[in-house]
């Protein structure tokens, strides 16, 4: 005999997590609190965002952790130039200064 309590899952495709996703970014909700409403785990979530975005979705995601960009080693070209400045735009008017020298 089948319970009452247990939920079957719903399969999703990738455009069912499109439009999902898209009701996100325009809730203000925190990613548990979307998922909570709409009864999904945060795992799947995660998964399919970065799915999506990998794809070539186009749209920006509010909430995705930072990606790490190697600037390669930073070698003074002429032994005379002894400073050193680096900028970072990090977005919404913060920016990173790095100074040597």
């Amino acid at each position: 005999m089948e319970t009452t309590s247990r939920r079957l899952r719903e399969k999703r495709g990738a455009e069912q997590w499109r439009v999902l996703l898209s009701r996100f970014d325009g809730s203000g909700l925190s990613v548990a609190e979307f998922c909570a409403r709409e009864g999904i785990s945060d795992t799947s979530f995660h998964r399919w965002r970065g799915r999506l975005q990998a794809a070539g979705s186009g749209k920006p995601d509010r909430a995705a952790p930072a990606a790490f960009l190697d600037a390669g080693v930073l070698r003074r070209e002429h032994p005379s130039a002894a400073r050193l400045e680096l900028t970072l735009d990090l977005g919404g008017g913060l920016q990173l200064s790095l100074v040597r020298g």
